[in-house]
């Protein structure tokens, strides 16, 4: 395939291309809009709100201290924040400094934070001051180890967010600092602009580890900036012509540390100035829906699950989506049950996009002003080029499924100091290998068929899980489902699917009387488990991992 199918369905005034060169670095679009936005609110966590002007401030402050711990250009620092308003500050003065900012999640245990901090080479950590109490000694002596002697404290106490920092009294290496006291060192520190080029690493993005050992993958302020541009032209025609009332809100109910959240929500709120609305804790639908509540809704980017769980609860209606211009999926798959239910109640379809951390998130996406779910992850991005290929690296015709190959300027520069992993993932004409099953159609929408390893083996025939769990949730007493495939002596491998109810009186029975009717045989879950919950990343991917690690410990137990 040498053409170019899908750009034929681009929406009107959608470039083919973006110019990369617009902005040098990602540091460039930031400030452009903390001057453009001075007095507009940027991110606000309930009461509590940062403006452009603030935000430019104090991150220009934390940078400035950043600098003057003596820290050279490049150097990493760990960021391990919930959605607080630290957060923007802390990664805004990290790429000011011409450091390298490494996203953690703030649900790691000490031995995946030490093993990040290790690889990545961090020499200073920014944390929520309640994980470091809890982490307690075992984290101490780790930093120590490690030879990280600058430690920042974000606290729910910080007054930043409402008036200027206290005065900071100087501190000691390996003493802890309170993110007050190093805006206000910042504060009286001169700011000193780095030489900033496109190619310089701007985020280390560690992959989830859903395949092997979790890895940097090392984004340039090039691939951030021509995903923050292409994102930009892409989700417009969503809320062009449409009735908004005040600034843009873009819900960030994503953890800030994923880098779909990190796009789609920071970056992309700081190029059109929008207000970001910041949730802790999604998990927390109460109070989720508190923090919303006050607020008319534009951009609604999720994931499954968190659309499921919103759309299901019983005070959704208290939202105000009248004004809710695009929904965006990503990191899962979204469900057919979920996206009609949300349209439903939302009157506002859907647009299911598709990206890892290794191209800067979303690559794909369906049209913003499409007026129904479409099932698939949409059209390449501008810039993007995509493959469909087979084991043996040719193009395959469309319609055809093969693994998802990916060219753009939104590549990776590589996984962080593994240059045989990189090459390993890597074409030689320069394609990202995904591991992800994929078909594309004659217009260039592409549907996601699975992960390579999430693939049944079933007596020979390729069983794909969401192709199974997008039939199970169509049936309205299943709240959600994950399969897996297991050892089986007859066909190799068996389908299980783990069940979560919606309605209590549903039976194993019902579920296997219900995949009778629309699977085929060899499709059909051979072992049906109800449970309460699924295991989950913070983002809200279901970890078939997990429940494949839980049935193989079943099984050892078994024959003990």
């Amino acid at each position: 395939m040498t053409n170019r199918p899908w750009l034929a369905e681009y929406p009107a005034g959608v470039p083919h291309d973006v110019d990369c060169s617009t902005y040098p670095s990602v540091v460039a679009l930031m400030e452009e809009s903390f001057v453009r936005h001075r007095d507009a609110s940027a991110y606000r966590l309930g009461p509590q709100h940062l403006t452009y002007g603030a935000l430019d401030r104090y991150s220009l402050a934390f940078a400035s201290f950043l600098q003057g711990l003596g820290l050279a250009q490049k150097d990493r620092v760990a960021i391990m924040l919930p959605n607080l308003l630290q957060y923007p500050v802390a990664a805004a003065g990290i790429l000011r400094a011409g450091l390298i900012a490494v996203n953690v999640n703030p649900l790691y245990t000490l031995r995946e934070l030490e093993h990040q901090l290790r690889d990545s080479g961090a020499s200073a950590l920014v944390i929520f001051a309640p994980i470091f109490a809890a982490m307690g000694e075992g984290l101490q002596a780790a930093l120590k180890a490690l030879g990280i002697g600058t430690v920042v404290l974000a606290s729910p106490t910080d007054r930043f967010a409402v008036g200027d920092a206290p005065a900071a009294t100087e501190t000691g290496p390996g003493t802890p600092i309170a993110f007050d006291d190093a805006l206000a060192l910042g504060l009286r520190n001169d700011w000193r602009r780095p030489d900033l080029q496109a190619e310089d690493i701007a985020v280390l993005q560690y992959t989830g580890g859903t395949t092997g050992v979790s890895k940097g993958a090392s984004l340039s302020h090039r691939a951030l900036v021509a995903n923050v541009l292409s994102s930009e032209a892409w989700m417009r025609p969503g809320w062009q012509g449409k009735t908004i009332t005040g600034r843009l809100n873009i819900v960030c109910a994503l953890p800030l540390y994923h880098v779909f959240a990190f796009t789609m929500c920071a970056l992309l709120g700081m190029r059109t100035g929008a207000q970001v609305l910041l949730i802790p804790n999604a998990r927390d639908m109460a109070q989720t829906l508190a923090l919303l509540k006050p607020h008319k809704l534009h951009v609604f980017p999720a994931v499954n699950t968190l659309f499921n769980g919103l759309s299901s609860h019983p005070d959704f209606g208290s939202l105000d989506m009248s004004e809710l211009c695009v929904s965006v999926g990503g990191g899962t798959a979204v469900m057919p049950a979920v996206a009609e239910r949300w349209l439903a109640l939302t009157g506002c379809p859907i647009v299911e996009g598709y990206g890892l951390s290794e191209t800067t998130a979303a690559v794909t996406c369906n049209r913003a002003d499409l007026k129904d779910f479409t099932g698939t992850v949409g059209l390449p991005f501008p810039g993007v080029d995509i493959r469909i290929r087979d084991d043996d690296g040719r193009d395959v015709a469309l319609g055809q499924p093969g693994e998802i190959v990916i060219k753009s300027p939104q590549l990776m520069s590589g996984y962080w100091n593994r240059p045989d992993d990189t090459a390993a993932a890597m074409t030689a004409d320069g394609f990202f290998m995904s591991g992800d099953v994929g078909v594309m159609d004659e217009r260039g929408y592409v549907r996601i068929v699975d992960r390579k390893k999430d693939m049944v083996l079933v007596s020979g025939f390729n069983v794909y899980p969401s192709e199974i769990e997008a039939v199970v949730t169509s049936l309205p007493a299943v709240a959600e489902c994950a399969v897996i495939g297991v050892p089986d002596e007859q066909t190799g491998e068996a389908v299980q699917i783990f069940v979560v109810p919606r309605d209590p009186s549903l039976s194993a029975d019902a579920v296997r009387e219900f995949c009778a009717v629309h699977l085929t045989g060899y499709k059909r879950p051979k072992v049906i488990e109800l449970r309460s919950d699924l295991p989950k990343s913070p983002v809200g991917k279901v970890l078939r991992r997990e429940l494949r690690a839980e049935v193989l410990a079943r099984n050892e137990q078994s024959f003990e």
